[in-house]
């Protein structure tokens, strides 16, 4: 009887990882499950009542490549090479490109939002190759297709995680190896919970899962989830750049992190 297929997800104790691991649960898939939080996901594993050889835990911090990197060398070793690979982790903090303090925050968005993905892809790429088959998501965002005042780091952060994917699509296009990148709109998750504008089409976790899941089983190169949002971002892009800004005027801006004492 052929194994189970495995799917690696980082970002997975809370909010939109946390529901794509119980909608892969739920396909039957066994599950390789990467948080710096570890001991959320076993409480959500143990309350699902997931057997012990459905899951593994890797804490790993994303913001670190040798450590997300040795998460999934582990993972290998311990549960074989994964058929999904989904780079899901990610922080949002608004900033001040006056403050010299939040240039540090931008760093960490970026090591957390874009090198951290590609360090999430690194140990299987070759080993996909090799096998000739698998698939590697990126979840970019809305937020990448324009620019919001006050977002400047995630916006950055999520438009790289859009081109990086694209440019890694066509790297592996002839290998058998399928690059998908998700870009959610509003979904109700803590890293939207504190906007302070509105948030249309927003949607359920769980929601966003099925929807993602069905888009990375088919294989889809790109996908805007809901689907509305997607119409909405493309004429957002057509938007002459003066209709643009006076569109976003007035618009509150991401919660700064607070300075440290």
């Amino acid at each position: 009887m052929p194994a189970r297929p495995l799917v690696f997800i980082t970002g997975a104790s809370s909010g939109i990882g946390r529901a794509l691991a119980e909608c892969y649960h739920r396909a039957g898939w066994r599950l390789a499950l990467v948080a710096r939080r570890e001991f959320e996901i076993k409480s959500w594993a143990d309350a699902l009542g997931l057997s012990a050889d459905s899951y593994e835990i890797y804490g790993a911090d994303v913001s670190q490549p040798d450590s997300i990197i040795a998460a999934g060398q582990a993972c290998l070793a311990r549960q074989g090479l994964p058929d999904v690979v989904i780079a899901n982790a990610g922080i949002s903090v608004g900033m001040d490109t006056a403050e010299r303090a939040d240039l540090d925050v931008m760093a960490r968005v970026f090591a957390t939002n874009n090198l951290g993905l590609a360090a999430t892809f690194h140990p299987f790429i070759s080993a996909m190759t090799q096998r000739g088959s698998g698939r590697l998501v990126g979840i970019g965002s809305v937020a990448g297709i324009r620019g919001l005042p006050g977002h400047g780091a995630y916006c950055a952060s999520k438009a790289a995680v859009i081109s990086y994917c694209e440019s890694l699509r066509g790297e592996l296009r002839a290998s058998g190896v399928r690059v998908v990148t998700i870009s959610p709109g509003y979904v109700d998750t803590p890293l939207t919970r504190e906007n302070r504008y509105r948030m249309p089409f927003l949607m359920t976790p769980e929601a966003f899962a099925e929807s993602a899941f069905k888009a990375i089983e088919t294989g889809s190169s790109y996908r805007v989830i809901p689907w509305q949002m997607g119409v909405a971002a493309k004429l957002l892009r057509l938007l002459p750049n003066p209709w643009f800004d006076r569109l976003l005027q007035g618009r509150p801006c991401k919660h700064r992190q607070p300075p440290s004492s």
